[in-house]
């Protein structure tokens, strides 16, 4: 399995870096080398940062959180809205709103909005309104739907925010860090480390690198789920057990000092003067 994802990782071409002028210095730990003017990325740590985060995500999920994915670029949007979706979390895939997170508040009443517009059209199809404000109303439907699609089923707060490419994806990464909610991003050379609490060293511009990527994090979504319906089924059938007395209940049954099987000792027989 380690040697297929390798495999999958260099045909990809996540080891091509950015060019050596632009580099970022505190990326020297994941790169290998240079090789004409091109930094090349060590694989070995992009594979280590992919591991640990496939062990981070299906920890969360498993636990009952979900996971939020953000790539705006134009590589990274398909390759999401297909994978993400399959595994039914949540995506941010074209502008991140500001606010999306710390006014969390005013983004789900957005979304109720879209509700309300969505209703509407399949009453009557708008048909109850002027020409003009139809126009209005559509067009606010599908600005609404265009920016939240991905995350109007996120009814709370996400236990972790993937990212692709964290020089374009600061505003998310800024307000997870304020929330403390952990960040996992895709990072080429020229990119901040810093910027996120697990790294995967890769190219975030080549569209099959960034598929490898969210490829393998979702199977780690998937393990997460699986794990999180086996320990809802364990909980259910030890809740439908039969009840089981208490430890104090059963000391004072121990120490009633009455054998039930041992025949009742006889009464004392009564006094003359009785």
């Amino acid at each position: 399995m380690a040697n297929t994802l390798v495999q999958d990782l260099i045909e990809s071409g996540i080891h091509f870096g950015q060019r050596s002028s632009g580099w970022n210095p505190k990326m020297t730990p994941y790169i290998y080398g240079k090789r004409n003017g091109i930094h090349i990325i060590d694989i070995k740590e992009t594979v280590k940062g992919l591991l640990l985060a496939r062990k981070y995500i299906t920890n969360t999920v498993a636990g009952g959180k979900d996971v939020c994915f953000v790539g705006t670029k134009r590589q990274a949007k398909g390759v999401i809205e297909q994978r993400v979706a399959d595994v039914q979390m949540h995506y941010v895939i074209e502008r991140w709103l500001g606010g999306t997170l710390t006014n969390f508040r005013t983004i789900r009443d957005r979304l109720k909005r879209l509700e309300e517009l969505e209703a509407i059209e399949e009453n009557d199809n708008f048909q109850s309104y002027s020409k003009k404000m139809e126009s209005q109303l559509r067009r606010e439907m599908r600005k609404i739907k265009r920016n939240l699609e991905g995350i109007r089923n996120m009814n709370k707060l996400p236990g972790a925010i993937v990212v692709i490419d964290v020089n374009r994806e600061t505003t998310a990464l800024r307000e997870a860090r304020k929330l403390g909610i952990p960040t996992i991003g895709l990072i080429d050379t020229d990119g901040d480390p810093d910027l996120v609490d697990i790294a995967i060293a890769g190219n975030d511009d080549s569209m099959r690198s960034i598929d490898v990527i969210v490829r393998e994090l979702c199977k780690a979504v998937a393990d997460g789920k699986q794990s999180r319906v086996i320990a809802k089924e364990g909980k259910d059938e030890s809740d439908s057990g039969a009840p089981r007395r208490s430890r104090r209940a059963q000391f004072r049954a121990d120490d009633s000092g009455v054998d039930a099987g041992a025949p009742a000792p006889e009464a004392a027989p009564a006094s003359a003067d009785s």
